[in-house]
């Protein structure tokens, strides 16, 4: 295995020349193998954008990159250094570590640690390897070494001789001597480096291919960039054909690509076989045309074959744009992966296209953010181009052989015929029953040859007791013997009365329909003396099982066996499968491993032929996996989702309006779920942790998720309703300002993808999460069980929901939609000078006993709050609560909210925003309100302070009423705010 390094570059380094710069430079080292990179004269911001390969021999060694000042008459000065596990690396997502900024360790603790970015991505190739290339790497850094080395003792010795009156010339000519022989192996390692260069070259792409698929044969397939992906299509050819078709160097593809995307000055270098890295490399060059926001700017792409084994062809193109704004701090990375296709019903081969993105920052920048949605825009439109082109020349799979080739599929599986004879034979024929028949054959001789003994001691007719040690120890062995072979003989004639026991029985019913086709496993963990185990599978969804036959004395058993789940009314969540060693009816089975099968985090069109690695301790220390294939199918189309609400409403006792398309796909797009599901209801509320957070809960046939965006800080997760253990309503408290808590408990181990957001978590691994503050609390619980009981509990267990009456009537959702929850606009709305010192106006937030008086005054009712609690440096955050007076709002609304309060930055004041939700008043959940108080002081005069509010509306659901209940919102707050402050003003001359 190799490791990739690529040194990018370093900042604020410190002053180690008395011209305070540096000439830094950069040492890789790994075990006995060291690099360097190019010495950066006279900066404190270098960059070397350097790569090393570096052979890996054992994981557990670290990799040291050292960072060290130049000096050409005395030892190089040490800046600084970092270390990282070699571990680390291979334990990362697609082996590969992003890159980021390290800080360097310095020598001492007064030094300050600074930062070096640097990537370090490692891919893993196996096969024949060359050891020229390092060797060849090696001998460049010994020779500049040596070089640089010889100039530092000819200036030295030089200025020693001048000293101490010595022959200069002697030194001068030993150094030429030696520079000369350095500079003849400089020379051999260059003319070497440029053959093999030639030779790759010269090589065509066919056998480039042939080269990797040599060397290729165990690296994994790598998966998905995490910024998404571009474009995920089957097409009738196989893996090799659309490969050459996209990176022949002689392919018109890309130049037919360019002339419809407007790119000109196309230029594409030939691919050539980089010895260093056991990798095919090329560059790609050209104009890309002007848009709209950036002028036309030359992009240049380094495309290198991460894997090409003759079936997977996976390609990383790295793309470095200098020229548009900010693009030396950022380069976009794509990965193409070819890989091959399920077998179309006309026997022809197919294969899948997915192309995925991510973008690689190489310096940090406050436009992070812009940049990426800019260049996810851009290369959606760009690839939709690409998707067409590439259609035109290459036909697409069409969804109709797709749906017909399950059916072709599960026709193909036959399941291998069992004699019962030879199975008999195979599981007999081991050495316990051979050796028990061997010794009763030779006792049954020796009774037919011996006489009668006569009766002694106390034996009498009919029993015949040993007569010596030796006859005591047989018998206890033929005992023994005999009861291990009919404790086999009782687990083959059960196991034989098992097999096959649910292979082929077919579903009953309309809805989803869940089909899994058990192939065959490998590397199934032996238990058995034999070396060998006797493996049968158990699929479990929705409370009901499937069980596979047994398959005797197996490592890598072979089933291909069917079976078939009755129709759901709604898609099932997960999929636990478990491999049992089968060892007789009466003993307790031991797991062999387990896997479960996330249909919410899976693609449906993924599962239809994947290998599964099982988990535990012995799966684990086997490698052991399952070839399955699953299909789950709608027989209902549509009607779906109509049925299951429907059966909710009567549940919950209230109408579920179907959502929109739009709403259900932003849904979907929020929390990455598949294209299945469907929103059934949403609920602002709070999540209770340390500090309540407010944010909206969103219910649907499967999950139930949390997303808050808070003063910028978004929080997101989901659990499945099958992960719930129990739900509990804790009674109303101070704490939770007047509410009742639902408090959900998730099964031990469950869920932990969601951890973050929970409360606490006991000892036995039980998350528990806190949900407070809804709006209609009534029609929340009521959903929120109805679903629960729907999902996770077996029809036994299932009560009759007690009906609540709602006092407060929710109008009806049918205009409501998802909007999203994007930043809020906000517009100044108030602005005033007061002649009160800024510290004394701040305590109408400070929780005292002026917040307290103010509020009351204004016509809050029941006003209380939360300490404020430290969140992060100056940053403070407490909870509020109060009830409208009468002559404030007719409804007598509650309202609950978030402030933040941090000092500003840039001038003495304070920074106080606020986030609130109505309770009790009409479409009180389709909006939130956004408050921001600016409070600093006057330039003009010290006592005094000027106090700017800014306000803004978070629609959280659509309404033909959003302007009138804006307008009453703000004459209602600008009028709050104006007696609000004149209290303030009042209790001050006081």
């Amino acid at each position: 295995m190799k490791l990739v390094v690529q040194v990018m570059g370093a900042r604020d380094l410190p002053a180690m020349d008395l011209n305070g710069l540096s000439d830094p430079y950069v040492k890789v080292q790994l075990g006995k193998q060291k690099f360097r990179t190019k010495v950066v004269k006279k900066t404190l911001n270098p960059y070397w954008g350097e790569e090393f390969a570096l052979r890996v021999e054992d994981l557990n060694e670290e990799l040291l990159i050292s960072v060290l000042d130049e000096d050409k008459y005395f030892n190089d000065d040490f800046v600084g250094c970092v270390k990282l596990p070699v571990s680390q690396v291979f334990d990362a997502r697609n082996k590969s570590l992003e890159t980021s900024w390290y800080p360097l360790q310095p020598k001492s603790k007064k030094s300050k640690n600074k930062d070096c970015g640097f990537e370090s991505p490692s891919r893993s190739f196996s096969g024949p390897s060359e050891s020229a290339s390092p060797v060849r790497a090696r001998q460049e850094e010994t020779a500049t070494f040596k070089e640089e080395k010889l100039c530092t003792q000819k200036t030295l010795a030089g200025r020693i001789a001048q000293m101490f009156n010595k022959n200069p010339d002697t030194v001068s000519a030993s150094s030429s001597r030696v520079d000369l022989t350095d500079l003849a192996e400089t020379a051999k390692s260059e003319v070497y480096e440029s053959s093999s260069e030639d030779q790759s070259s010269s090589a065509t792409f066919e056998e480039l291919m042939r080269t990797m698929q040599s060397r290729d044969q165990v690296s994994e397939t790598p998966s998905n960039l995490p910024g998404g992906v571009l474009l995920d299509q089957l097409y009738v050819t196989p893996p090799q054909d659309i490969n050459t078709f996209l990176f022949l160097p002689d392919s018109g593809f890309p130049k037919s690509l360019a002339e419809v995307q407007g790119t000109t000055e196309l230029e594409v270098g030939p691919w050539k076989l980089d010895n260093s890295s056991e990798s095919v490399k090329r560059v790609v060059t050209y104009v890309k045309a002007a848009t709209k926001l950036i002028k036309a700017c030359k992009g240049t792409e380094d495309q290198v074959y991460l894997k090409a084994d003759g079936k997977v062809f996976a390609v990383l193109s790295s793309v470095s744009t200098p020229d548009v704004p900010y693009g030396r701090t950022f380069r976009t990375e794509l990965l193409y992966c070819i890989t091959p296709g399920p077998e179309l019903p006309s026997g022809e081969q197919s294969s899948r296209l997915v192309i995925s993105w991510r973008m690689n920052f190489l310096q940090s920048t406050m436009m992070k953010g812009m940049i990426e949605n800019g260049a996810r825009q851009g290369l959606k439109d760009s690839f939709d181009q690409f998707a067409t082109l590439l259609s035109q020349n290459v036909k697409p799979v069409d969804s109709k052989d797709l749906g017909s080739n399950k059916d072709q599929v599960l026709a193909s599986l036959q399941a291998e015929p069992q004699s019962d004879w030879k199975l008999a034979v195979q599981y007999f024929g081991n050495f316990t029953v051979v050796s028990t028949v061997f010794i009763g054959l030779y006792m049954l001789v020796h009774i037919w040859l011996a006489t009668p003994s006569t009766i002694q001691g106390l034996e009498f007719v009919g029993l015949d007791l040993p007569d010596s040690i030796g006859e005591f120890i047989v018998c206890g062995v033929l005992v023994l013997q005999g009861e291990r072979v009919l404790g086999l003989i009782s687990r083959f004639m059960q196991a034989r009365a098992q097999k096959g026991s649910d292979h082929g029985v077919k579903a009953q019913g309309d809805g989803w329909l869940l089909t899994v086709a058990l192939i065959e496993g490998s590397n199934i963990a032996a238990v058995d003396s034999s070396g060998f185990s006797d493996p049968y599978v158990v699929f479990t969804c929705n409370g009901k099982t499937r069980t596979s036959s047994i398959k005797f004395q197996k490592c890598d058993p072979t089933w291909n066996e069917i079976f078939e789940f009755d129709a759901m009314d709604e898609p099932p969540s997960v999929l636990d499968v478990e491999i049992y060693d089968f060892d007789g009816p009466f003993d307790e089975a031991i797991s062999l491993g387990h896997a479960e099968i996330n249909f919410v985090k899976t693609n449906i069109s993924d599962l239809a032929d994947l290998w599964v690695p099982l988990r535990g301790k012995l799966a684990q220390a086997c490698q052991s996996k399952l070839h399955l294939r699953i299909f789950l199918n709608n027989t209902r189309g549509g009607n779906v989702a109509n049925h299951f609400l429907t059966k909710m409403e009567k549940e919950v006792g209230k109408k579920i309006t179907v959502r929109s398309p739009q709403t259900n796909s932003a849904f979907q797009k929020l929390f990455g779920l598949p294209p299945e599901e469907f929103l059934i209801n949403d609920f602002t509320c709070h999540l209770k942790r340390k500090m309540p957070l407010q944010g909206r809960l969103f219910l649907s046939a499967r999950i139930i998720g949390f997303h808050a965006n808070l003063f910028g800080h978004k929080t997101k997760f989901f659990f499945l309703w099958e992960d719930i253990e129990e739900i509990q309503v804790v009674p109303p408290s101070l704490s939770s300002m007047g509410s009742p808590i639902v408090v959900m408990t998730l099964r031990p181990g469950r869920g932990m993808d969601a951890r973050h957001g929970a409360k606490t978590q006991d000892g036995e691994g039980r998350l528990k999460f806190h949900f407070q503050s809804f709006v209609s609390f009534n029609v929340a619980h009521r959903t929120i069980m109805a679903l629960w009981k729907a999902r996770s509990l077996s029809p036994e267990q299932k009560v009759q929901i007690v009906e609540e009456e709602s006092e407060v009537k929710i109008q009806s959702e049918e205009s409501g939609s998802f909007l999203g929850l994007d930043d809020v606009s906000m517009s100044e709305v108030y602005s005033s000078a007061h002649s009160v010192p800024t510290n004394f106006f701040v305590e109408l937030f400070g929780g005292g006993e002026l917040d307290r008086r103010v509020m009351e005054k204004a016509g809050c009712l029941n006003y209380s709050y939360t300490p404020w609690e430290s969140e992060k440096g100056d940053v403070c955050v407490r909870q509020i609560y109060y009830r409208f007076d009468k002559r404030v709002s007719q409804y007598r609304g509650e309202v609950t909210s978030t402030q933040q309060k941090s000092r500003l930055s840039d001038r003495n004041g304070w920074l106080v925003q606020e986030v609130s939700t109505l309770h009790a008043v009409p479409l009180g959940d389709y909006f939130n309100l956004h408050i921001r108080y600016q409070i600093e002081d006057l330039p003009s005069n010290s006592k005094g302070c000027q106090v700017k509010v800014y306000f803004g509306v978070e629609w959280l659901k659509g309404t033909r009423h959003q302007k009138r209940i804006t307008k009453n919102v703000l004459k209602n707050l600008q009028d709050r705010l104006k007696d609000t402050f004149s209290v303030v003003e009042t209790e001050f001359t006081r």
